[in-house]
């Protein structure tokens, strides 16, 4: 049967119709399938193989996050200082009052009577005439957190410039300490764990708990006792007090080096005392739960040693609760610590945010801890990069 040439034609039409359609549909078919490859692999790339992107978007908001939450610790701690009976305007009016009691009757008589308009001026003076929330912005914004304010009982210093004396030596005490402690604790924590249950294990035990018992300020005073001389009858190896002797600028630099040690070797050990028992164990136990993994067993089932499964594979992991601690360094070197400073007359942070609170100088103790604050807030974000460094597996997507 044949067809007419219209017919035909009709038909050929229509196959090219269709043939471009099909053409077409594979086309865009193609083009669909690319798309989600690309978006796929794109996926893939950032959160898993490459996870910088999503850990980016991560640190970001924590970044973003410590704003408003420093702005709600200064704020909260500023209202509370605001309040508190004891402030600078008390201060000032109690020495006023305190100046005739000498015995000059008349000069009592006349610093007796506070006029109502001196109180006021005090007022003004220390700003306690304006709004709470008018205060804070100025602390916050005008002041720079304070710092530029100048003290209550160093009229003639600022906060920065009260903190700038004492800091290199809190940086030095913080540091140390803190770099002692764990090459000190991991390698005692590691130790512990390979020989778990043996009487290395129970003795380092005993001893580890024994010094965690004992709170630092009291340690310090019965190593004080012992070793500074401040007893007839014990020794006397090391300075009682101070960071340097009095004729430090005086030593060549390897004498100096020595008078820093001399001065550091105590109070560097009531540092380490408090946190010594924590690392040790939590070190332990990370270390003795790694090892019970499968993932170790099946290193040594392909023929690995003990040591390279240890090392190699174990150790790492069991680092990852240790990592908590290292964005504390940064307030550990800022803050100090008030009671052993005070024990061996160490003038660093902490003694200087315990005379504030002790005299009421509100703006020294708004300062300390407003800069301690932010770097503990800082610290937690160091402990997450740590997290990611010993474990690259660690991501922070939510599920």
């Amino acid at each position: 049967m044949s067809l007419s040439k219209p017919a035909k034609g009709a038909i050929l039409f229509s196959a090219r119709i269709r043939k471009s359609e099909i053409v077409n549909g594979i086309a865009k078919l193609r083009r669909m399938t690319w798309f989600c490859c690309f978006s796929s692999g794109f996926r893939l790339l950032t959160s898993e193989y490459y996870p910088s992107m999503e850990r980016w978007t991560y640190f970001a908001r924590r970044l973003l996050l410590v704003i408003p939450t420093f702005i709600g610790i200064t704020l909260v701690s500023f209202g509370l200082c605001q309040f508190v009976p004891g402030g600078p305007v008390e201060q000032m009016l109690l020495q006023m009052r305190g100046v005739g009691s000498g015995g000059d009757a008349r000069l009592s008589s006349a610093v007796g009577a506070i006029s109502e308009d001196q109180r006021k001026a005090l007022e003004k003076h220390f700003g306690f005439d304006q709004p709470v929330l008018q205060r804070y912005w100025t602390w916050l914004i005008t002041n720079r957190i304070g710092l530029a304010v100048e003290s209550y009982k160093f009229p003639n210093k600022t906060v920065w410039q009260l903190i700038k004396e004492r800091f290199p030596v809190s940086l030095i005490f913080g540091i140390t300490g803190f770099v002692l402690t764990y090459l000190i604790c991991i390698p005692l924590g590691i130790a512990k764990a390979l020989r778990n249950g043996s009487a290395f294990d129970w003795i380092s035990s005993v001893i580890v708990f024994v010094g965690y018992a004992i709170p630092a300020f009291a340690f310090g005073m019965v190593l004080k006792m012992m070793f500074c001389g401040t007893t007839e009858t014990l020794w006397s190896v090391f300075p009682v007090s101070g960071f340097h002797s009095d004729a430090f600028e005086l030593l060549s630099f390897p004498r100096q080096v020595k008078d820093i040690v001399a001065h550091m070797a105590l109070p560097v050990l009531c540092y380490m005392i408090g946190n010594f028992a924590v690392l040790t164990l939590l070190m332990k136990n990370s270390l003795l739960e790694q090892i019970g993994q499968d993932y170790i067993r099946l290193v040594l089932a392909k023929g690995a040693g003990l040591r390279r499964a240890i090392w190699v594979h174990a150790f790492r992991n069991a680092l990852v609760p240790i990592a908590t601690g290292f964005g504390g360094v940064l307030t550990v070197m800022f803050a100090g610590s008030v009671l052993i400073e005070r024990v061996f007359e160490i003038p660093g942070m902490g003694r200087l945010s315990l005379e504030a609170i002790v005299s009421r100088d509100y703006m020294v103790f708004m300062g300390i801890l407003s800069v301690t604050a932010l770097l503990g807030l800082l610290g937690r974000i160091v402990s997450d990069l740590a997290y990611v460094v010993i474990d690259p597996r660690i991501h922070f997507q939510s599920q």
